[in-house]
């Protein structure tokens, strides 16, 4: 076993944190927009969660312990099936029946994901204008995407004999995107857990099961090196917290020594448990976004529906709609924000269509508006409205260097649309229809632009306009 990083006191946290965060934070994960998140575990060999809202919403309406039983993330499926009277219990009983183990799954997993095409993935998030991907290299199961050279001493063959981590890696890569690494930190079943008869029924529960030993502070800290020195992630994305044992940040000082590019989230503390706190380059919300702009740099992540992993039982009513989602992503942009979109294979490895429709209405979008969303960063303000007949329609600004970008939240029922709220603006040179050639016909009264397409644009989740030098 692997020896963990030496331990530090307050004081020297407190230090190394204010020395970690006067690092300027590289320009390309602003510049980038578009991520894109892979959860596929062997959970989704069952593939079952219930359908319904998101955790979050599921704790603020009915408390933790109902989001934990009745979570509709499949990969929490190990740990549903060990809360007696939970939907995947009861699931499991009538599928499997209940000497069927999860490290069953694990098997066939390991078999299907010899034949996984991990190019076609990086094909599909090329196609949707991703900047980045990040891969679950290890979920709370503790089954490892990659051979690692430290073995789960619990479960030895819970890794995979083909390396996932190094494939996906490369394809990406291959088309342009930046890659980052996720790895469970916080959680590892297979250490304190369902593997260990303690399925997570509560918050209290979830705090528990955050392994504090020393054979555990060294096993995460030997996989996080691991991963960064043979995969060189841009990203490192840790999940539910870290154990406090591990010197966090001097695995950071290591790692900004070795990818100068590099980045890290704010989950390696869970709920502020580390005293003195964390550093963190970014912050992570999940299914949520920003109320107002927020320079801070952040990052919200959500699956195409209230599942990250795979779910067999989900119809393409259950996911996002293509415009919605479109939209959701114009409204993090304008508010300083990335989008970390979640993709949940099968376990034979593939996207399915309903998963990839989502991904190549994103891209066929950014054909056209890309001028508007890559580089670009917030405006003085995030958003305004945009009148069309009787009508309005919500518009979110963005801007690039002196040019500013209006984005008209749906289809206009006439080719006039008067644009409020630019008090801020300069009185624009000219106005374009982004995709379009040439200008447009407008005028300005007061904080009012009224622009005169053409035509009436077709159906579209959002129009782009290009008003030059007026940010």
């Amino acid at each position: 076993m692997p020896h963990a990083d030496s331990p530090q006191t307050s004081d020297d946290r407190a230090a190394q944190v204010a020395r970690l965060s006067s690092r300027t934070i590289p320009d390309w994960f602003a510049d980038a927009k578009l991520g894109i998140f892979v959860h596929w575990t062997a959970a989704t060999v069952p593939a079952f969660a219930p359908i319904g809202p998101d955790p979050f919403e599921l704790a603020a309406e009915h408390g933790w312990a109902r989001a934990l039983s009745h979570t509709p993330y499949v990969e929490w499926y190990e740990n549903s099936v060990g809360i007696e009277g939970s939907p995947a219990h009861q699931h499991h009983l009538q599928t499997y029946g209940p000497d069927y183990s999860y490290g069953r799954f694990v098997e066939t997993f390991r078999q299907t994901a010899l034949g996984a095409d991990v190019d076609a993935w990086a094909d599909l998030f090329a196609a949707a204008g991703a900047g980045y991907a990040v891969l679950v290299t290890k979920h709370h199961d503790g089954v490892t995407l990659w051979p690692s050279a430290t073995p789960n001493p619990h479960h030895p063959n819970w890794t995979l004999e083909r390396d996932i981590v190094g494939d996906f890696a490369s394809a990406v890569r291959d088309r342009g995107l930046r890659f980052g690494a996720y790895y469970s930190g916080g959680l590892d079943w297979t250490f304190i857990g369902p593997s260990t008869g303690h399925p997570i029924d509560s918050m209290e529960a979830m705090m528990s099961a955050i392994p504090q030993s020393a054979d555990y502070a060294a096993y995460a800290n030997a996989h996080w090196r691991e991963l960064v020195e043979r995969y060189e992630p841009e990203v490192l994305w840790n999940d539910i917290g870290y154990p406090k044992a591990a010197n966090m940040h001097e695995l950071f000082e290591w790692y900004y020594e070795r990818i100068p590019t590099g980045i890290v989230n704010d989950r390696f503390d869970f709920i502020g448990t580390i005293k003195g706190r964390a550093h963190a380059d970014f912050r992570t919300p999940e299914y949520s976004g920003r109320d107002a702009i927020d320079n801070t740099p952040w990052e919200t992540t959500r699956g195409l529906g209230t599942s990250f992993g795979y779910n067999a039982w989900a119809t393409d009513d259950d996911l996002i709609g293509h415009h919605e989602l479109v939209r959701f992503f114009i409204d993090t942009v304008s508010k300083g924000g990335n989008l970390l979109l979640n993709v949940g294979p099968n376990a034979d490895g593939e996207i399915p269509w309903n998963q990839a429709s989502r991904l190549l209405a994103l891209g066929h979008w950014m054909n056209t508006n890309g001028a508007a969303i890559t580089g670009s960063r917030p405006w003085s303000r995030f958003g305004a409205t945009a009148r069309h007949g009787v009508d309005a329609l919500p518009v979110r600004f963005t801007r690039q260097g002196d040019d500013l970008y209006a984005l008209v939240l749906g289809r206009p029922d006439a080719n006039v649309i008067s644009i409020d709220g630019l008090s801020d603006a300069r009185t624009p040179e000219r106005v374009e229809w982004l995709g379009r050639s040439g200008q447009v016909e407008w005028e300005r009264d007061g904080d009012t632009i009224t622009v005169t397409l053409p035509v009436r644009p077709a159906d579209t989740a959002a129009v782009g306009l290009r008003l030059v030098g007026a940010a």
